[in-house]
């Protein structure tokens, strides 16, 4: 397993592309399903959780050609319906096949999905808005295993606003019979960018960039082609990045309607924000860093993606601040880990109380999952002497080639591979 090994106290200068978005790719890629023939998803992020998503589309009978960050898809050959335990158990995001799946062929058995090493995260929404769809869903053996002729429209509310539930029943709502409307539906990002390339596909949405959606089904899709969004929480993980090394930074070609309650927690901790167009520069302008509290909600609340790499700025800050997860309340597993860099925190439930240290000192800490790497990569960046960050395949999952991105702002990273740490 390869490490990180980071010596800190270099700030962080100068301008960067933020990479497609993660959580976008893997619902457009399971998208392609919904029509025979290629389509082409450009700005695809080079990730392990991308090619996981192509190892599983490749078990379907899906043709995949990824080059230069474009990804062809051919589903003119789709030869089974059965998403198995080995590639699903990887990833969550694989249950996304499930709706196009059974939409498209009446049939799917999909394994129940794992890779997440914290907190439960049920799919029961996913099912039983299918169930409302006419779907029928037997759980056996560890795989979901859905039966429909066709699916016909109906009334569909979440009782928690869920991306991959909205995500999943409006992939299979494209092609059922009649009109499907989802209620508090989720408002993300990556949902709107699914939505336009299921419009370029034929489908007939109307509310997108809402909560309410309603779909008419049509009979049938076509291939499409779409640009993915970029992503949110690597722009994220790289404006603190700036900020905690007290640098300035430059993200190109990024919307800043994708971040705002980031941006604006930025500035309430000393950071001077300025937006021109899709271009936007950050430079850390206060002495300190000023404590600012932070809740995550969803979208477009505080993301609990950039709760873990909050704490790690917190944690040098010049006062006491305090982090609430009200999404995933036991998404605290990089705490340990940055107190062993000397940072001074305690959870109680869902709340971090982070009081500021002077300095943090470089240490091994070991990642536990995708976003606690990516706040002990900042801390170690902020520490004084060498930081090594064990078990970075979580960091692989979603952000592309971190390492090369901070090493060209200025970070003295560098990756060390194949030994067993």
């Amino acid at each position: 397993m390869d490490k990180f090994v980071i010596h800190g106290g270099n700030r962080i200068s100068g301008s960067i592309e933020v990479s497609g978005a993660k959580n976008a790719s893997l619902a457009l890629m399971p998208a392609s399903i919904l029509a025979s023939g290629s389509s082409i998803l450009h700005n695809t992020p080079e990730l392990n959780d991308v090619y996981t998503m192509m190892k599983l589309l490749n078990h379907l009978g899906v043709e995949t050609d990824f080059q230069n960050h474009t990804l062809r898809l051919n589903t003119g050959k789709i030869v089974s319906r059965d998403a198995p335990y080995e590639h699903v158990k990887k990833m969550r995001a694989s249950v996304y096949v499930l709706g196009p799946l059974l939409t498209r062929f009446g049939t799917a058995k999909v394994s129940l999905p794992g890779g997440c090493a914290w907190g439960p995260r049920p799919i029961n929404l996913h099912l039983e808005g299918l169930k409302k769809m006419g779907a029928e869903i037997d759980l056996s053996e560890g795989y979901i295993i859905a039966r429909s002729n066709r699916l016909s429209g109906a009334k569909i509310y979440f009782d928690v606003s869920s991306v991959g539930a909205t995500g999943n029943i409006l992939m299979a709502a494209v092609l059922a019979k009649g009109t499907t409307a989802i209620n508090n539906a989720a408002l993300e990002p990556e949902i709107t960018n699914l939505a336009e390339f299921l419009l370029k596909m034929g489908a007939k949405i109307n509310g997108i960039n809402t909560s309410s959606l309603e779909i008419e089904g049509v009979d049938e899709l076509k291939p499409a082609e779409i640009n993915t969004i970029p992503d949110r929480i690597e722009a994220g993980t790289l404006l603190i990045a700036a900020a905690i090394t007290r640098g300035e930074i430059t993200l190109e070609n990024f919307s800043p309607k994708y971040c705002e309650a980031v941006l604006a927690k930025l500035e309430s901790s000393g950071c001077k924000i300025i937006v021109d167009g899709n271009k936007i520069h950050l430079k850390n302008v206060s002495d300190g860093i000023l404590p600012s509290d932070v809740t995550t909600a969803i979208y477009p609340g505080f993301p609990t993606d950039m709760q873990a790499q909050w704490t790690a700025y917190m944690s040098i800050a010049d006062g006491t601040s305090t982090v609430t997860d009200t999404i995933y309340l036991d998404r605290f597993k990089h705490v340990p880990e940055l107190v062993r860099l000397g940072a001074s925190i305690s959870v109680n439930e869902n709340i971090a109380v982070i009081k500021g240290t002077k300095k943090l000192l470089g240490a091994k800490v070991m990642s536990t999952d995708l976003r606690a790497s990516a706040s002990l990569v900042l801390a170690g960046l902020a520490a004084e002497g060498t930081t090594e960050v064990l078990r970075v395949y979580h960091l692989d999952r979603g952000y592309q080639r971190i390492e090369e991105k901070l090493r060209t702002l200025g970070a003295d990273i560098q990756r060390v591979e194949g030994k067993e740490y």
